[in-house]
Protein backbone atom coordinates (compact mmCIF):
# COMPACT_ATOMS: atom_id res chain seq x y z
CA UNK A 1 0.00 0.00 0.00
CA UNK A 2 1.44 3.53 -1.36
CA UNK A 3 1.70 6.24 1.18
CA UNK A 4 -1.22 8.66 -0.85
CA UNK A 5 -3.55 6.05 -0.56
CA UNK A 6 -2.86 5.31 3.16
CA UNK A 7 -2.98 9.29 4.14
CA UNK A 8 -6.45 8.96 2.16
CA UNK A 9 -7.97 6.15 4.09
CA UNK A 10 -6.66 7.35 7.37
CA UNK A 11 -8.18 10.84 6.50
CA UNK A 12 -11.78 9.48 6.05
CA UNK A 13 -11.33 7.25 9.01
CA UNK A 14 -10.92 10.02 11.03
CA UNK A 15 -13.53 11.97 9.68
CA UNK A 16 -15.77 9.26 9.71
CA UNK A 17 -15.21 8.79 14.06
CA UNK A 18 -15.50 12.82 14.53
CA UNK A 19 -18.47 12.55 12.55
CA UNK A 20 -19.87 9.91 14.35
CA UNK A 21 -18.54 11.44 18.12
CA UNK A 22 -20.20 15.03 16.95
CA UNK A 23 -23.41 13.52 16.20
CA UNK A 24 -24.04 11.95 19.27
CA UNK A 25 -22.98 14.99 21.32
CA UNK A 26 -25.71 16.76 19.48
CA UNK A 27 -28.19 14.33 19.88
CA UNK A 28 -27.21 14.09 24.31
CA UNK A 29 -27.72 18.06 24.37
CA UNK A 30 -31.15 18.32 22.66
CA UNK A 31 -32.59 20.95 20.48
CA UNK A 32 -31.06 24.35 20.83
CA UNK A 33 -32.89 26.96 22.37
CA UNK A 34 -33.95 28.93 18.30
CA UNK A 35 -35.64 25.74 17.30
CA UNK A 36 -37.59 25.24 20.54
CA UNK A 37 -38.96 28.91 20.18
CA UNK A 38 -39.36 28.09 16.76
CA UNK A 39 -41.53 24.92 17.02
CA UNK A 40 -43.33 27.10 20.04
CA UNK A 41 -43.82 29.66 17.44
CA UNK A 42 -45.23 27.64 14.99
CA UNK A 43 -47.60 25.70 17.50
CA UNK A 44 -49.55 29.03 18.94
CA UNK A 45 -49.59 30.47 15.16
CA UNK A 46 -51.55 26.78 14.70
CA UNK A 47 -53.29 27.42 17.47
CA UNK A 48 -54.33 30.90 16.07
CA UNK A 49 -55.58 29.55 12.86
CA UNK A 50 -57.77 26.86 13.93
CA UNK A 51 -59.52 29.75 16.33
CA UNK A 52 -60.04 32.03 13.70
CA UNK A 53 -61.04 29.70 11.16
CA UNK A 54 -64.40 28.40 12.99
CA UNK A 55 -65.91 31.66 13.05
CA UNK A 56 -65.15 32.47 9.27
CA UNK A 57 -66.42 29.54 8.43
CA UNK A 58 -69.47 29.76 10.33
CA UNK A 59 -69.82 33.05 9.09
CA UNK A 60 -69.31 32.68 5.43
CA UNK A 61 -71.62 29.53 5.99
CA UNK A 62 -74.20 32.10 7.03
CA UNK A 63 -73.77 34.86 4.35
CA UNK A 64 -74.25 32.27 1.77
CA UNK A 65 -77.14 30.62 3.37
CA UNK A 66 -79.15 33.95 3.54
CA UNK A 67 -77.59 35.17 0.07
CA UNK A 68 -79.16 31.56 -0.93
CA UNK A 69 -82.89 32.47 1.25
CA UNK A 70 -83.17 36.25 0.13
CA UNK A 71 -82.56 35.72 -3.33
CA UNK A 72 -86.19 35.75 -4.40
CA UNK A 73 -86.06 33.18 -7.44
CA UNK A 74 -82.51 35.02 -8.94
CA UNK A 75 -80.64 32.34 -10.10
CA UNK A 76 -77.20 34.00 -9.89
CA UNK A 77 -77.47 34.61 -6.34
CA UNK A 78 -78.73 31.11 -5.81
CA UNK A 79 -75.57 30.25 -7.28
CA UNK A 80 -73.23 32.40 -5.89
CA UNK A 81 -74.45 31.32 -2.43
CA UNK A 82 -74.18 27.94 -3.02
CA UNK A 83 -70.75 28.59 -4.40
CA UNK A 84 -69.69 30.32 -0.80
CA UNK A 85 -71.23 27.70 0.99
CA UNK A 86 -69.40 24.86 -0.67
CA UNK A 87 -66.14 26.67 -0.85
CA UNK A 88 -65.69 27.82 2.97
CA UNK A 89 -67.14 24.60 3.73
CA UNK A 90 -64.34 22.87 1.85
CA UNK A 91 -61.71 25.43 3.41
CA UNK A 92 -62.75 24.90 6.90
CA UNK A 93 -62.11 20.98 5.77
CA UNK A 94 -58.81 21.65 4.40
CA UNK A 95 -57.85 23.64 7.80
CA UNK A 96 -58.95 20.86 10.12
CA UNK A 97 -57.12 18.32 7.97
CA UNK A 98 -54.14 19.78 7.93
CA UNK A 99 -53.94 19.98 11.59
CA UNK A 100 -54.86 16.57 11.79
CA UNK A 101 -51.91 15.76 9.78
CA UNK A 102 -49.33 18.00 11.62
CA UNK A 103 -50.44 16.14 14.83
CA UNK A 104 -49.76 13.06 13.24
CA UNK A 105 -46.43 13.57 11.76
CA UNK A 106 -45.66 15.29 15.46
CA UNK A 107 -46.82 11.87 17.24
CA UNK A 108 -44.52 10.15 14.81
CA UNK A 109 -41.57 12.07 15.51
CA UNK A 110 -41.74 12.16 18.97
Amino acid sequence: MNKKTFYFIFTFLLFFILLNCFSSFTFAWGDPEIVTKINSAFESIEGWIIKLATPAAAVAVGSGVFMKKFSFGDEEKIRIGKKIIKGSLFSYAFILAIDLILSAIKSLIA
